[in-house]
């Protein structure tokens, strides 16, 4: 059975990290599955955290994209709120190869973007 997964990531610099996070996801010997993803928007909804709560509500690990930016964006910041509130394991992964990246506070240990990282962190 595949671990379900809440991608969390920087909705106004890092769309693609979500993309690139599902293609694997879609893999035959991927040992997770994207049950949703963050749901900030350009123009949010009024109810997106709840909407948000609610799809981290079924997940078993909420996966923060690690961008440049991402440790100041809003939406990222409340959607960790809302997983550690949920008592949700949190764990973030860095999204490029290249760059310097700062942690985001409360998402727990950083790791390189791998194959072998993903499968131990999301198992």
């Amino acid at each position: 059975m595949k671990t379900p997964i809440f991608v969390s990531f920087d909705f106004d610099n890092d769309r693609k990290l979500k993309d690139f996070i599902i293609q694997q996801a879609r893999r035959p010997d991927s040992p997770f599955e994207v049950v949703d993803h963050s749901l900030k928007e350009a123009a949010p909804e009024r109810n997106w955290e709840q909407k948000a709560a609610n799809a981290i509500a079924r997940a078993k690990v909420v996966l923060v994209m690690v961008g440049p930016q991402t440790y100041r964006a809003p939406g990222v910041l409340k959607e960790i709120r809302m997983a550690r509130e949920q008592g949700k394991r949190v764990v973030q992964i860095i999204g490029y190869r290249e760059g310097t990246y700062t942690p985001v506070k409360g998402a727990g240990q950083l790791y390189r973007w791998n194959w072998d990282n993903l499968a131990k962190i999301l198992n």
